[in-house]
């Protein structure tokens, strides 16, 4: 297989926080392009051509921009993680349900989260706070929990018993429903299975790196 070049252009403590940890986890080559989200780097011309909506993560590779978190992170599965054992092959049982739970983390529970920040969170104006929206942001928030932890009944990760880019994936956003305050103490496998996430090397790296 030919060697794939890849740019990355990232901003610290950013959505693109779990693509740098996934590209360390998988120790992926590739070059990095830092920007300065104050600086309004993101907006400029240059950068606009790669990616219109202006946001990081966007990723060029062998030459094609690709952006969006999730698709970033299943293009290095399929195409880095397969070899590595992180990632199951495209066809079979456990990449339809490491697709399907790293979907969840980044479509089904995020905007619970979003609402749940909004309607109460302690950066958010106090005028758009709303009790009965925060009461049902967490009703929300516990079901989709539950849902996971009823998934990891019978298994450490994702997958069973091994830990995979699915686990790294769906912890990145169960790392940031921790931040938000979200009531993940409620689950003990999803909390586990956080703290499993947020011990790994690549991700601790990541979160630190400035």
């Amino acid at each position: 297989m030919n060697p794939t070049k890849i740019t990355f252009y990232m901003a610290p403590m950013s959505s693109a926080t779990p693509v740098d940890s996934a590209l360390r986890e998988l120790d992926v080559p590739h070059e990095t392009v830092r920007l300065d989200l104050k600086a309004g780097d993101q907006k400029k011309p240059e950068f606009l051509a790669l990616n219109p909506n202006g946001k990081v993560p966007t990723m060029v590779i062998d030459g094609a921009p690709m952006h969006e978190a999730l698709a970033i992170m299943h293009f290095l599965g399929d195409r880095f993680g397969v070899e590595k054992g992180l990632w199951p092959r495209a066809g079979t049982a456990d990449h339809r349900t490491a697709t399907s739970w790293s979907t969840w983390a980044y479509v089904t529970l995020p905007p619970m989260l979003m609402l749940f920040n909004v309607a109460g969170g302690p950066r958010s104006p106090a005028a758009l706070h709303h009790p009965p929206l925060v009461d049902f942001a967490l009703a929300e928030l516990r079901q989709r929990f539950g849902a996971l932890e009823a998934h990891l009944a019978d298994r450490p990760f994702i997958l069973g018993e091994s830990y995979s880019l699915a686990d790294l994936i769906v912890g990145s956003s169960l790392l940031w429903a921790q931040v938000c305050g979200a009531p993940i103490s409620e689950f003990p496998r999803v909390q586990a299975l956080t703290q499993r996430v947020g011990d790994r090397p690549a991700v601790r790296d990541a979160w630190q790196a400035t």
